[in-house]
């Protein structure tokens, strides 16, 4: 099958993961795609592929050769962000990109004025949406990859390789991708995520990543008689969010500089709800903002009466990098496939997260290769056609030059 073929199987299966649930996976649509990719993978002789009862996908392709080699895992995610609508998808292919603005439907255009970097892809194939959705590349481009590596084994039973571990997981996108991952299941040495987007990146590096739920009780009065009683929780809650420095949100922010996020807000002159994401390369940066919030917690309680406003903060992910640091191997053979494929890899610090980050400290060390994937979680999101082929190639080289160590 081709590479552009199963991407648009994969997308129009919608499986956007939900924070609000409390199950796993979050969402029972993602066990539609889980359950199809597990008979896919049967397919092409993964013949012991599994979902689990979290919706996590497993299976290996078994050694060929008589020495043992070290085992590689690739790991790719089946959730969709939930900032943008999924269902629905209609995914169609540009065919050699003339590197101008793009009509996804009447209204909804693509400006080359605001994705500047998409004039380098003049002369591609491209595969957009109608403007309606997301794509979807965001990571089941990474599956793709992953997938078109094991169907050229299958069909090319005389090139030797070692054993290889595929992970497929659920919740990714909500920080929940790891949550039930069984690495004795996976058992592999060390692994790399297929969630990037241009392939010459090479992701050694992500964010340190928290969050922040606040919550506001005002006291609700009539407005007519509200002098000197009325406490309008939205108010309190625009005053909190004010005390944040501007220059700390992701708009204001590039390269390693960290932000504090506003994702959610609700509320009434009763009650009122701010959400927030913390990301920053540096753990003592990470704290630093932690910090500032709380101080701007303390401050609007100190004004209006305690617990006025209450403030809770949740560490997740970690930075990678200290992992990937002790373990050179994972980066050299990365590198240098990149390299034997004719590109010219950057290193890159992702500004984001992968599942990648929560394996590499729970005893996986797993770095993260590009995919083709561009303007993800929203409606302008494209996979670029061209780099997903060369991302499935990048994995069979990755899998014999670990053969070959």
């Amino acid at each position: 099958m081709k590479a552009e073929d199963r991407l648009i199987n994969y997308v129009c299966v919608p499986t956007m993961s939900d924070p609000e649930s409390s199950t796993s996976p979050s969402t029972s649509k993602q066990l539609v795609l889980g359950k199809m990719l597990v008979e896919e993978l049967k397919e092409v002789g993964i013949t012991d592929a599994y979902i689990d009862e979290y919706g996590y996908v497993y299976g290996h392709l078994p050694s060929n050769i008589e020495k043992e080699v070290k085992t590689v895992g690739f790991v790719a995610h089946m959730d969709t962000a939930p900032d943008y609508n999924d269902e629905g998808a209609k995914p169609r292919i540009i065919r050699n990109y003339d590197g101008k603005d793009i009509e996804l439907s009447p209204g909804v255009v693509t400006k080359i004025s605001d994705f500047a970097h998409m004039a380098m892809l003049q002369g591609r194939d491209i595969m957009v949406t109608d403007g309606n959705t997301l794509l979807g590349a965001d990571d089941k481009a990474g599956i793709v990859a992953i997938m078109q590596a094991l169907e050229y084994y299958h069909e090319h039973p005389e090139v030797k390789h070692g054993k290889v571990s595929i992970a497929f997981t659920p919740d990714e996108e909500i920080g929940r991708g790891t949550e039930h991952f069984d690495l004795k299941a996976f058992s592999a040495d060390f692994g790399y995520t297929m969630d990037g987007g241009e392939i010459k990146y090479y992701c050694d590096e992500t964010f340190n990543a928290a969050s922040a739920v606040v919550t506001v009780h005002g006291f609700s009065i009539h407005p007519g008689s509200a002098k000197n009683k009325m406490i309008n929780a939205q108010n309190v809650a625009m005053e909190f969010h004010a005390m944040l420095p501007s220059y700390m949100r992701p708009e204001h922010t590039e390269n390693r500089e960290g932000f504090i996020h506003l994702t959610d807000m609700s509320g009434s002159c009763n009650d009122a709800k701010l959400e927030y994401i913390i990301r920053d390369h540096d753990a003592k940066k990470l704290e630093d903002k932690m910090h500032l919030m709380e101080r701007a917690a303390k401050w609007i309680n100190d004004l209006y009466g305690e617990n006025t406003l209450e403030l809770k903060l949740e560490k997740g992910y970690r930075n990678m990098k200290e992992i990937i640091s002790a373990h050179p191997e994972v980066s050299n053979i990365a590198w240098s496939a990149l390299e034997e494929l004719g590109i010219k890899p950057e290193l890159e610090s992702c500004r984001g997260g992968t599942d990648g980050a929560n394996l590499s400290f729970m005893g996986l060390p797993c770095s993260n290769l590009g995919t083709g994937a561009g303007n993800m979680h929203g409606r302008y999101e494209y996979c670029d056609l061209y780099e997903l082929e060369k991302s499935s190639e990048l994995i069979r080289i990755i899998i014999r030059k670990v053969m070959e160590e």
